[in-house]
Parts: C-alpha cells; structure tokens; sequence
C-alpha cells in the first residue's frame, strides 16, 4: 500500500460519557477539488449539552524514506500570509441536537497535491481558548458535567487538497495471479469498496475495505482461484465499477 498511508490511522480523542456533547463530523474524508478553495464542514451535536470543539489542522508530509510526519498549521492573523489550510471559525459552539460548520480555506500555490489532518477535539471551555462565553457561563457548564461521569469524543479527518491542475492516469497491469494498478497521474485516486468473493456463494466474502492511492503509488493483489475482487475505482467525479474474476 502507499507510503503506509495515514489514512488507518485517524484520531480519537477521549477526554473524560454517558451524558453530555457527543458531536459527529460525517465523512471522515475530504476533497478540495482543484477548482474549489473552500470547502464546508458540518459538526453536528446529538448530545444533551453543548459541544464545545476546538478545530486543529496539522498538514501531512512525507519523508524521503515515506515515513509521514504530522506539522501543525497555526491559524495567522494575517490570512495572505498563509501557505496551507486554515479553519474559519476554529471554534465552534454546538448547541444540543444541533448544528455548526467551519469553512476549512486553502491559501497557497496548487502546485502539487497536499495533505492534512483537521481534528475536531470537544474541550470544557477555559479563558485561554477564545469561546466566547462568560466567566458564569464556563462555571455553569463544568458544574452541569460534573454532574455525572462524561465521556467527549472527538475526531481527526483527512482533507486533500488536489493542486490546480489535477491529471487522472489510471494504469492497470493484470496477469493471471496478480492485479496492479498504478497512479500516473498527480492527485490522489481512491478503490472504494474494495471486497472479494466466492465464484459460487456470493455470501463468502472478505471484508470491505477502502484504499487511497497517491500519485506514482499503486494499489495491487494477488488473485486467488474461484474468487471474485470488486470495487469502485473513483478518480474526481468519474467513479467506475471493477470486476476482476479468477477461474
């Protein structure tokens, strides 16, 4: 797989649930598509209290040996001075059973593709973390979770920024034991649903997985006899089913 890829390793974050915030941020992967700069995401609280969530972006860079390493992205005051992704609001508050969005913005060269990881963190607000509540208010709410034992769970994504000219080159490479498929284009390409299944009872099958393949990176296995490999192979808006039996 490519460059032991980030993407099975997202966050979750446990801070002290029966009751209390308990947020959902949806898809747990993002796109900024090469003609977009902005992109909105939705945090939704099903919870019985508000959800205070702190919004952190840390990018994603590679090695030369491809090991990642996470650098965290510091929302500047000065916005033309950014290079990278930056969250506006980078706090939120939630109210129970309901909704709040944060418009995550790209400023910077669209030269190459880049990646980050946007974590949703819930956080008992204090002065130092610019909520704007009241001194009573911030009382209030530590006093009405102490009440019980609380559980605030949140969540790290993965946003792809596809730089400005995005190129799909999908080449595949099949033999009668193995299938290759390789990325020669420039932006991420994803094998969605990826399963395999018995040729003769279609209820034996392997789990379902999901796989991004970054450029000059492939994707490949190898073919077992009497099975069936199926998935989605999606390059930007073009998304085409794959079927690959071996007899």
């Amino acid at each position: 797989m490519n460059r032991g890829f980030l993407l099975g390793v997202l966050s979750l974050f446990c801070l002290t649930a029966q009751a209390g915030p308990q947020i959902n941020v949806g898809t747990v992967y993002d796109y900024l598509d090469a003609d977009k700069s902005t992109y909105l995401k939705r945090v939704f609280n099903s919870g019985d209290a508000t959800a205070f969530v702190k919004v952190d972006v840390l990018e994603i860079v590679y090695g030369a040996d491809g090991s990642p390493q996470e650098i965290a992205v510091e929302n500047a005051a000065d916005g033309a001075s950014r290079n990278g992704l930056m969250a506006s609001p980078a706090r939120l508050i939630v109210p129970a059973q309901g909704m709040q969005g944060t418009r995550l913005l790209y400023m910077g060269e669209r030269d190459r593709e880049r990646y980050f990881r946007v974590r949703f963190v819930p956080v008992v607000p204090e002065k130092e973390d610019e909520f704007v509540v009241s001194n009573e208010e911030r009382e209030d709410y530590k006093s009405s979770l102490s009440a019980g034992v609380n559980v605030m769970t949140g969540f790290g994504t993965i946003f792809f920024v596809r730089p400005k000219d995005a190129r799909f080159d999908t080449a595949v490479k099949e033999t009668e034991s193995r299938y290759e498929l390789r990325n020669n284009g420039n932006t991420v390409i994803i094998i969605d649903e990826f399963k395999n299944c018995s040729l003769t009872k279609d209820t034996d099958c392997g789990a379902t997985t999901k796989h991004h393949v970054l450029a000059g990176k492939s994707f490949a296995f190898d073919k077992e006899k009497g099975r069936e490999y199926r998935f989605f192979l999606i390059e930007g808006a073009d998304k085409k089913t794959v079927k690959i039996a071996s007899r």
